[in-house]
């Protein structure tokens, strides 16, 4: 639907294989999202070219690969570390990850604040800020505040585009600005991105790639993708 910008009930079944009943109640769905506009016999999409999908449909997306790459980045963190957490829906995962461990997180989500209340073990820190409406995301000058006060010993930052030649981007300026301190703040930094975020630039720059030190990705990212990332100085690894 976001590739073709409106489409029929009729084409949408004959395109998957679902029956029109399940097609009519998986746009009924999606349009409750924010994501598209129903109309009779078919859609239309709402999202425009490079803007960031619902938090709520991303969350939805690739659960599998994303709980992957949050346990690989939560293996890198050590017992005892301070940790400064990103949001999105990856960084969400990580939060769920690091739950049962020894560590302080201070995450730049609501989503991820609430996953880590009843933690038994971590340190929680809530930053100030301005919660992005859905996203929940912190952003704005007293996020950045936060974030100049503390050092932290790692920082696990999300993306919406990552490339050795443009480097880490976003969608959202103000949560660019956020990501940027975030990796001001921290002595490591570990990205975590699917596969699809490795061929993806978004408008707003945050970092050159040269400035993280691992990369977790899925299993599916291109080998060129990855060894330009690796020539670029970060540590890759597909899980």
């Amino acid at each position: 639907m976001r590739a073709a910008g409106r489409m029929s009930v009729a084409e949408l079944a004959e395109l998957t294989g679902a029956s029109e009943m399940t097609v009519r109640r998986d746009l009924e769905g999606l349009a409750e999202q924010g994501v598209l506009e129903r109309y009779r016999g078919g859609a239309r999409t709402l999202l425009l070219r490079g803007q960031e999908p619902p938090f709520a449909l991303r969350a939805a997306e690739d659960q599998e690969t994303k709980r992957r790459i949050a346990a690989e980045a939560a293996r890198l963190i050590a017992e005892g570390e301070s940790v400064l957490l990103d949001s999105g829906t990856t960084c969400l995962e990580v939060a769920r990850a690091l739950h049962d461990r020894r560590v302080t997180v201070m995450p730049l989500s609501l989503h991820a604040v609430n996953a880590l209340t009843s933690a038994p073990r971590l340190t929680l820190l809530v930053p100030g800020g301005l919660p992005r409406p859905g996203e929940l995301a912190l952003t704005g000058p007293l996020t950045e505040a936060s974030l100049a006060a503390l050092r932290f010993d790692t920082a696990v930052i999300g993306c919406c585009g990552l490339t050795a030649a443009d480097g880490l981007t976003a969608y959202d300026l103000a949560d660019a600005a956020v990501k940027r301190a975030a990796i001001a703040s921290a002595r490591r930094v570990i990205a975590v991105a699917d596969a699809s975020k490795l061929s993806r630039t978004a408008l707003a720059f945050v970092a050159p790639a040269s400035a993280l030190h691992s990369v977790v990705t899925d299993v599916s990212a291109p080998d060129d993708r990855t060894a330009a990332l690796t020539a670029a100085g970060a540590v890759v690894r597909k899980v």
